[in-house]
């Protein structure tokens, strides 16, 4: 089962987020399937590739709960 997940990137007490698409069993910083955003906490700033996360949701990729999240702050989904 594929799932939407943040994979942690950045410095030591720096952390960024991208946005994957990758296997549930994968670890979190394993190899995703496909890249479709970016989040950095501390400035709030982020960029979604919304045409292809609206694709993977459509095909039947589940979000996590902080993905979820930041996507309806962003207004992609409901």
């Amino acid at each position: 089962m594929l799932k939407l997940r943040l994979t942690r990137t950045g410095r030591k007490k720096q952390p960024t987020y991208r946005l994957v698409v990758i296997e549930h069993s994968t670890r979190r910083d394993g190899r995703p399937v496909d890249l479709v955003g970016y989040y950095n906490p501390s400035t709030k700033e982020s960029n979604f590739k919304v045409e292809k996360i609206q694709q993977w949701l459509k095909n039947g990729v589940q979000p996590s709960d902080t993905v979820a999240s930041l996507l309806r702050k962003a207004q992609i989904i409901e």
